[in-house]
């Protein structure tokens, strides 16, 4: 994919981390050109989510109680979690939890498209690392709603980008935690 090859995230931008004693929470806001509907559709459809996330679903997360099972991609080791989809107001809000980790998502409309924001606790020792993850896989959802899609890119693979490597520090630099 030669738009893949061209690919380079930008600066990191548009996140935060709220501190509850241990308990770290990221939150990401991203301005994307698409409508919520486009937005949701790419949020719960297993497709759609094969080409950005960086876990496959077994099945549509868009109703509240859906029992699915979603899969890191990826790891070391075959990592599958049992979750269940415990808000979905679509196109406006969806939670679950992926792996121990809480997730939420809310799009909001704005005059050129959508604020989406994603907030999940993570481990702070991994919070620059998180981040920057789901600053690339953000830029993909972005490029895959705009009809140019450059092909997921998560774990090690996102690991190896150097993109990734600089989001981290400039990331753990935000933070105030080591990269």
């Amino acid at each position: 994919m030669i738009a893949r090859q061209q690919y380079a995230p930008g600066p990191a931008r548009g996140a935060h981390v709220k501190k509850d004693g241990e308990q770290w929470t990221l939150v990401l806001v991203r301005d994307l050109r698409h409508s919520p509907e486009k937005v949701w559709q790419a949020l719960i459809d297993p497709a759609q989510l094969r080409e950005w996330a960086p876990f496959d679903a077994d099945r549509n997360l868009g109703t509240v109680g859906t029992m699915a099972k979603l899969t890191t991609v990826g790891a070391p080791a075959l990592h599958v979690t049992d979750t269940t989809v415990t808000r979905a107001d679509a196109p406006r809000l969806l939670e679950y939890n992926w792996g121990g980790f809480d997730m939420k998502w809310e799009l909001e409309p704005t005059g050129g498209g959508t604020r989406l924001t994603l907030w999940t606790n993570i481990d702070r020792r991994y919070i620059s690392m998180g981040a920057a993850g789901w600053h690339i896989c953000l830029d993909v959802l972005d490029r895959l709603l705009a009809g140019t899609p450059i092909g997921r890119i998560v774990g090690p693979d996102a690991m190896k980008f150097g993109g990734w490597q600089r989001l981290n520090a400039e990331y753990a630099k935000q933070f105030a935690v080591e990269s």
